[in-house]
C-alpha cells in the first residue's frame, strides 16, 4: 500500500498523539480509598471530597502528576496495594506494626487515636472497662478490631463494613458502642447529635499514606511534597476547613 504525504502526515499525528496520550496515563498516581469515612474522604452532592481527597490532589499538582482515583472496600485497600492494582491509600489508614510488614508508610500527616462512642444519655459506659460483655461495633479491617482482639477479647465485636452501619448500629440500639477514629467520631458526634465520644481517647495513632515496599522512590517524593504543603499554608488550609 502506497500512503501519500498527507497520508502520512496524519498517521505520524495520530501515533504521537496516542503516545503521549499512553504517557500521560502512565504517569498517573494510582490511589485508592473507601470514601465514606468524613471527614477524611466521602461523597458530598456526588462528587468525592474530605481532607485526604484534597490532601493528594494538591501532592499531584506539586508533583505534576495527574492523580487517577479508585474507590473499593476499605478491607481491600492493603491487598489491593500489594497486588499493584493501584500505588497509594488514602483513606485514613493508621500506622501499624502489623501493616507495615507488608506495606510502607509516607510521613504522618495528621494525629488520631481510637475512642469509644455511645449513645447520648449513656451512663453505663464511661470508660475501656465498661466495655466487657457489651456489643461493640466496628468497622471491618481497620485498626479497631485488631486493638479489641487484642485488648478487649471478652467484648463482643459487631463487625460491618461501612463506617455508617457502624455508629448506625449504637443510634438504633443494636450495638452498646462503637471504637473508631476520633476525628471522624468528633465530626459525626457534633453533626448528628446522636452519639458522644467517651473521653479519654483509647489509643494515640497517626494517619499515613500507604505504599508499596518497592516504591521508595515515591515515597520520598510525597513527604518532599508533604513539606512543601506545610510550608506554603495548603496544608493548614485544609486543616482549618475539614479538621
Amino acid at each position: 500500500m502506497i500512503l501519500n504525504r498527507r497520508s502520512l502526515l496524519g498517521l505520524v499525528a495520530g501515533l504521537t498523539l496516542a503516545l503521549g496520550s499512553a504517557a500521560q496515563a502512565a504517569d498517573a498516581i494510582r490511589v485508592a480509598t473507601d470514601a465514606t469515612f468524613p471527614p477524611f474522604e466521602y461523597a458530598e452532592n456526588g462528587k468525592r471530597t474530605g481532607f485526604d481527597v484534597e490532601l493528594i490532589e494538591a501532592i499531584g499538582k506539586v508533583l505534576n502528576r495527574p492523580i487517577e482515583w479508585t474507590e473499593i472496600d476499605f478491607k481491600g485497600l492493603v491487598p489491593g496495594l500489594i497486588a499493584n492494582r493501584f500505588d497509594v491509600v488514602a483513606s485514613a489508614i493508621y500506622i501499624t506494626d502489623e501493616r507495615r510488614k507488608v506495606v510502607d508508610f509516607t510521613d504522618s500527616y495528621y494525629p488520631g487515636g481510637l475512642v469509644i462512642m455511645t449513645k447520648i444519655g449513656n451512663q453505663a459506659i464511661k470508660g475501656p472497662d465498661d466495655l466487657v460483655g457489651k456489643k461493640v461495633s466496628v468497622q471491618v479491617g481497620t485498626k479497631s478490631v485488631a486493638f479489641l482482639k487484642d485488648k478487649f477479647p471478652a467484648i463482643e465485636r459487631v463487625e460491618v463494613e461501612k463506617n455508617q452501619e457502624m455508629f448506625e448500629l449504637v443510634e438504633n440500639g443494636r450495638a452498646d458502642a462503637a471504637v473508631t477514629g476520633k476525628p471522624a467520631a468528633k465530626l459525626y458526634a457534633r453533626t448528628r447529635g446522636t452519639l458522644q465520644l467517651v473521653e479519654p481517647s483509647l489509643t494515640v495513632e497517626e494517619y499515613a499514606f500507604a505504599l508499596r515496599k518497592d516504591e521508595g522512590d515515591l515515597i520520598q517524593q510525597f513527604n518532599a511534597a508533604l513539606k512543601t504543603l506545610k510550608a506554603d499554608g495548603t496544608y493548614d488550609q485544609l486543616v482549618a476547613k475539614y479538621l
